[in-house]
């Protein structure tokens, strides 16, 4: 059956059609921003005579707070609504991005990458307002046309900001080529808020009993929960230690040890409040129809630590990898030529949904990550030898798995409990930033090729662990507000 059959993307009188376009934009909008730097850096470079570690600590500042940012958007889009959120996200990361632009040192260029880093929490906004506008036969494809779609704005931003730079001429260039994403993301942030909608109308926005945590519905997933939450604070942990004098010296080693600290009081906190969250309704025991198996949850998990957290990796370091290996390139054609991993996006991630609707979402999942493994192998393998098409395919190839690995983990996300997609997409949406704070990280110790060669190898690993993932069948039980019980098929 044809993508058309169940989704005609040109029905734009059709509301759900409409807001998956106005939410993809959205989510693509939020990418330029996010990852406008990228293409740029050669520019950055100059004007602030940056050494290459301290490039390197500008791609890791660019996904670190993403990790919480998510977790937090997660919760706040359960609770009040993606329309609202959303909107929000786009006007503040607007004028983050202004203030970014015209940074005057690298200390303030540095700080202001990392709260852009908050931007790249907009994914998960996106993924309960599909969630709520599709049904469950074609959420998949819708998911994976919006994440897809709007992936495609880190590919736009390496193809399209060089050639602005240079338009707007003269060594500010670059600022000005900047800017003009963060202009146009806040006025968007305006137009969002006017036409999108949380919900079609007469549906209900269910959200969760109690905020704080996910809620999971036995002991066993309880305290996996709480295991799964340690990668994130570990990621932040090196990522401090990689900022202090035993990386970069962007942060004195003092503050690498207070920002330790903080961070164990965040973990003890955000414990007590899972606990808080769940202890009362496990000790009454959980309905059986309302239980769901939050193993399913940790799966996902890792399945985007692989695919996610390898594309922000590879795309904040593909335009110098291609610049550095290949001498007869200059920054403009290397960002044009990076951006083909970013490209397959628009064809990729909807086409890894459309697998998962048609082909189950265990088996499209399994393939998906074991061709992503295999893809990374080979890029591994280009040099200054190649020739320069064949490594721009080899990247495509490997990209496309990528992307269509993420499309296929977030075809089942809001199949697991639709009160908690937001809170179950921002931790899984946060596992991709761990992956790519855990390979950039990588990065600054490995060569070009044992990084990529790294990825492939954690791919099958992750491989092994998605071999555990049950297709999710049978119907999600909500609770309405005034009590009944909804039912809402997944398979």
């Amino acid at each position: 059956m044809a993508i058309s059959d169940r989704i005609n993307l040109f029905a734009v009188s059709d509301p759900k059609i409409k807001t998956l376009h106005i939410t993809w934009f959205a989510f693509f909008l939020t990418f330029m921003v996010w990852f406008n730097h990228a293409p740029l850096l050669a520019f950055m470079k100059e004007a602030f005579d940056l050494s290459s570690q301290q490039v390197k600590a500008l791609m890791i500042l660019n996904v670190a707070l993403t990790i919480p940012a998510r977790i937090l958007i997660g919760i706040l889009v359960d609770k009040i609504g993606p329309r609202k959120v959303y909107s929000a996200l786009l006007v503040t990361s607007g004028f983050i991005c202004l203030a970014f632009a015209f940074a005057q040192n690298y200390q303030q260029l540095a700080l202001l990458r990392f709260l852009m880093g908050f931007v790249g929490a907009g994914f998960v906004i996106g993924i309960r307002m599909v969630g709520e506008w599709f049904p469950h036969k074609s959420v998949g494809i819708a998911e994976g046309i919006y994440g897809g779609w709007g992936n495609f704005g880190s590919a736009a931003s390496a193809m399209l900001l060089p050639t602005l730079a240079l338009f707007y001429g003269g060594e500010d260039g670059w600022r000005y080529a900047i800017a003009t994403t963060g202009v146009v993301a806040s006025l968007y942030g305006v137009i969002y808020y006017r036409v999108a909608r949380n919900t079609p109308k007469g549906s209900t926005y269910f959200k969760p009993k109690k905020s704080g945590g996910l809620e999971v519905t036995s002991r066993r997933d309880l305290y996996l929960y709480l295991l799964m939450n340690i990668p994130m604070y570990i990621a932040l942990g090196v990522l401090s230690w990689k900022l202090s004098p035993a990386g970069v010296a962007l942060i004195g080693t003092n503050a690498m040890y207070s920002i330790w600290l903080l961070l164990t009081v965040l973990f003890a906190y955000q414990t007590h409040k899972i606990w808080q969250v769940n202890w009362e309704h496990l000790a009454k025991g959980v309905p059986e129809q309302d239980k769901y198996q939050f193993k399913q949850v940790a799966i996902l998990n890792w399945a985007y630590f692989v695919t996610f957290g390898s594309e922000l990796a590879v795309v904040s370091m593909l335009p110098l990898f291609f610049l550095e290996t290949f001498a007869s390139l200059d920054p403009v054609k290397a960002g044009l030529l990076a951006s083909g991993f970013a490209f397959m996006n628009l064809v990729a991630r909807p086409t890894g949904g459309w697998f998962s609707d048609y082909f189950g979402r265990r088996r499209s999942l399994l393939v998906l990550i074991g061709g992503l493994g295999l893809g990374y192998l080979l890029l591994s393998q280009i040099d200054s030898s190649w020739w320069i098409p064949a490594a721009v395919i080899s990247t495509m190839i490997c990209s496309f798995f990528v992307q269509a690995g993420e499309g296929a983990v977030f075809a089942v996300v809001p199949l697991i409990k639709r009160r908690m997609t937001g809170q179950i997409a921002g931790m899984t949406g946060a596992y991709g930033n761990v992956g790519a704070v855990t390979y950039l990280t990588i990065l600054s110790f490995v060569e070009y090729s044992t990084f990529f060669m790294l990825i492939g190898a954690s791919a099958l690993v992750v491989f092994a662990i998605a071999m555990m993932l049950e297709e999710p069948k049978g119907q999600i039980s909500e609770v309405l507000p005034d009590g009944t019980v909804h039912m809402i098929d997944v398979g």
